[in-house]
């Protein structure tokens, strides 16, 4: 090819710049559908209600938390943007820099998908591969950074928590009255999240029910001990579940506030999200599928509550082959 560049450059989106010094920037997450399920609601036995974050553009919740912080660095004059996740808060930064027009950097682990790193390049992101877990690649991202960059926790960060906390903020304003939050827990970001949107929507005594699987279950060790504690490992198919130990305010908040721990079986979070793509014709991530499997599968467990608000986080690594395979072997 004369230009000599890859086929990837030729086609590689246009940056879009984002008007900051207006004092009221474009946020960077779209408000999402929130739709009623008639088929998780027939499951269930009682009325489902979803908040389609799956319908975001980088694929999951998290550009809402990724995309205010990046907003908040690029006001503060930070150049460039360095994360240390292989998921989907890789592909949130990534995306967030190319709007801003800020260059990135997303360390991840030599275990991170090609599909994933794929999808982190597409949004002209830098990818560095090191180490063989995510501590590693983490402390590497670490070391990188300097006076004018910014470095974008995964899910760690008060900024990124007021991100989240939007998507309680919409459903409130939409005027849906419900009795319970159901979402996923990795680190623990968007719990912290949404349990922000509900205190600051007078919400606070809606109970929010946490799900993990059963290889990720660092926020249901934690509390079953009564202290923080790290897993010794992770295991599974719903990696963007897989924090060995769940941030201090995530666990802060399992106990000073309704709090229901549910762990789920891979099948279980495999299943739900096949039963969903033909439900709803969306692909989710086996993460997302933890948080459906509840009213798929464990219904038993929201007995007392009436209209249940689930959060569809999405995630954009997996595809429909690997779910195939995964329901497969269960």
């Amino acid at each position: 090819m004369a230009s000599g560049l890859a086929p990837a450059a030729l086609c590689r989106p246009a940056t879009i710049n984002i008007a900051l010094s207006t004092g009221h920037p474009m946020p960077l997450h779209l408000e999402t559908p929130l739709i009623e399920s008639v088929p998780l609601s027939l499951a269930s036995g009682r009325s489902i209600f979803l908040k389609m974050e799956a319908l975001q553009p980088p694929g999951s919740f998290k550009i809402r938390g990724v995309g205010a912080a990046c907003e908040h660095h690029a006001q503060n004059g930070k150049r460039r943007f360095v994360s240390s996740s292989g998921g989907n808060a890789g592909m949130a930064v990534a995306y967030a820099g190319r709007l801003l027009s800020i260059p990135v950097s997303v360390f991840v682990p030599e275990t991170t998908t090609e599909r994933a790193k794929s999808l982190i390049g597409q949004q002209g992101a830098e990818v560095i591969v090191h180490g063989a877990a995510w501590d590693e690649a983490n402390a590497e991202a670490l070391a990188s950074v300097d006076a004018e960059t910014a470095f974008i926790h995964p899910f760690d960060d008060p900024l990124l928590w007021t991100g989240h906390a939007t998507v309680i903020d919409e459903v409130v304003r939409s005027g849906l009255a419900f009795d319970a939050v159901v979402l996923s827990v990795g680190g623990g970001g968007l719990f912290a999240g949404v349990a922000e949107g509900l205190r600051r929507n007078g919400l606070q005594q809606v109970p929010i029910f946490a799900v993990e699987t059963e290889g990720t279950a660092s926020l249901a060790a934690s509390i079953e001990a009564g202290a923080l504690v790290e897993l010794a490992s992770v295991s599974g198919i719903a990696t963007s579940l897989g924090a060995r130990k769940v941030s201090d305010r995530a666990f802060e908040l399992s106990r000073t506030r309704p709090v229901e721990s549910v762990v789920v079986s891979d099948a279980d979070a495999a299943s739900a999200c096949m039963r969903f793509l033909d439900d709803h014709r969306v692909l989710v991530e086996p993460a997302c599928g933890a948080a459906l499997s509840l009213a798929y599968a464990h219904a038993d467990r929201l007995a007392g509550y009436e209209r249940v608000l689930i959060i569809a986080c999405g995630g954009a690594t997996t595809t429909v082959e690997r779910l195939q395979a995964w329901q497969a072997s269960y």
